[in-house]
């Protein structure tokens, strides 16, 4: 499902012209038309998704899968020498437009693309509580598929895994992600 007024929406539905690099039911990907170098390629799902958090994982799968076959070709066809293939998620990340996506950045030696940063030195403590905090938000990764199995088999009346209060919680949080 497309949103009205999503740029890349506009695009996906043939209403904003563009370079198609590759189609199939679920992902397109196009040249950027404001590119930093020649090849610079957006991939993103026909269905509209603001942010990461919120493409099903079998669709940023596939998205990759395709990110990485794209990124051969840039290799192999345009010779480059290098590619930086990143996400803008969220405002303060350089997201600009609302639609989930991924770029592909054709790069050669001394072509004046500067994606440096200066690094945060952090003490030993700011590590540590940074790496607990951590720990503790992704303590469940991997139980999401157990847990899809598990739920497929209990009783219809069986409690629910989440309670309300929690699901809207984790949904305001994310609704925050989106520009």
């Amino acid at each position: 499902m497309t949103k009205p007024g999503c740029l890349v929406c506009g695009i996906i539905e043939g209403k904003i012209p563009s370079k198609k690099v590759y189609e199939d039911e679920q992902i397109l990907a196009v040249l950027d038309v404001n590119g930093a170098n020649p090849g610079h390629c957006f991939v993103f799902p026909k269905e509209h998704y603001p942010i990461i958090e919120q493409v099903p994982d079998p669709v940023l799968a596939k998205i990759f899968s395709i990110s990485n076959k794209i990124s051969s070709a840039v290799f192999d066809v345009l010779k480059a020498q290098g590619t930086n293939i990143f996400i803008a998620n969220g405002v303060p990340a350089g997201q600009t437009v609302a639609h989930f996506m991924v770029n592909i950045i054709p790069r050669h030696e001394n072509d004046g693309i500067n994606l440096q940063w200066q690094p945060k030195q952090l003490d030993e403590e700011e590590m540590s509580t940074v790496e607990l905090k951590l720990k503790e938000g992704a303590k469940n990764i991997g139980s999401f598929e157990a847990e899809k199995k598990e739920k497929a088999v209990r009783q219809l009346d069986a409690p629910d895994y989440i309670s309300a209060d929690e699901e809207d919680d984790y949904f305001t949080k994310q609704l925050r992600k989106i520009p």
